[in-house]
């Protein structure tokens, strides 16, 4: 494979508490009850709004009408916050630079927003390690279109066949599959096999160091 790209949140990143306490902190600050770990795990995915709009639900307030306020709120505290208690999952370095060793392009497709997203990779894993890092961004249609794969191939100067994706959701194979790439679900994110299973992931693989007998 030429080139890999691969999903942050719950992939490379353990950004739970991140995102937990930056939507709690937002929820505080509209006078709303708090969201758990295990809801937040479950809304993230889609993108900011749509983890503002579940947690507003799941805090009482369903019907749409401050989610302009709770985005504007969320947007402030977690670009402030975007790298707290974040850490790579065991075995994600030494899989990434090996990758690299081997002449592997790497790249990261988020649908976190752009900003965070750079963020949270340079923090974590600095500035040389990927080829490409993209987050949700409005000129891009967010996964689980397959633009943001089109893009980062064109940047990574790889074709499809020539590309693997890598991610730790339903939303992650919907993407992979819409792109047309080969997939490989993770088991150690944010959703269980058993979601990534039903969702039709070929490949799923327990640790990192699996990625490199992927052939």
């Amino acid at each position: 494979m030429k080139a890999c790209i691969f999903d942050l949140d719950g992939t490379l990143t353990d950004t739970l508490d991140s995102l937990t306490y930056s939507v709690n902190e937002t929820l505080k600050e509209m006078k709303l009850t708090p969201i758990t770990s295990d809801e937040c795990r479950n809304f993230v995915g889609n993108g900011a709004r749509v983890l503002m709009e579940k947690s507003l639900g799941a805090a009482g307030e369903a019907d749409g009408s401050r989610l302009d306020e709770a985005m504007e709120i969320y947007g402030r505290i977690f670009d402030a916050n975007c790298t707290y208690l974040v850490k790579p999952y065991e075995g994600v370095e030494e899989m990434l630079a090996e990758l690299k060793r081997r002449g592997t392009r790497l790249a990261v497709l988020s649908n976190k927003p752009h900003r965070q997203t750079v963020k949270v990779v340079e923090e974590i894993f600095g500035g040389e390690v990927f080829d490409c890092v993209q987050g949700q961004q409005e000129k891009i249609a967010r996964k689980p279109d397959p633009e943001g794969i089109y893009c980062l191939l064109e940047a990574l100067q790889a074709d499809r066949e020539e590309c693997l994706y890598v991610g730790d959701s339903e939303v992650d194979i919907r993407t992979g599959k819409n792109a047309g790439v080969r997939t490989v679900g993770v088991a150690w994110g944010f959703r269980t096999r058993e979601v990534l299973e039903d969702e039709g992931a070929e490949t799923i693989i327990e640790t990192p160091e699996e990625l490199m007998e992927i052939r």
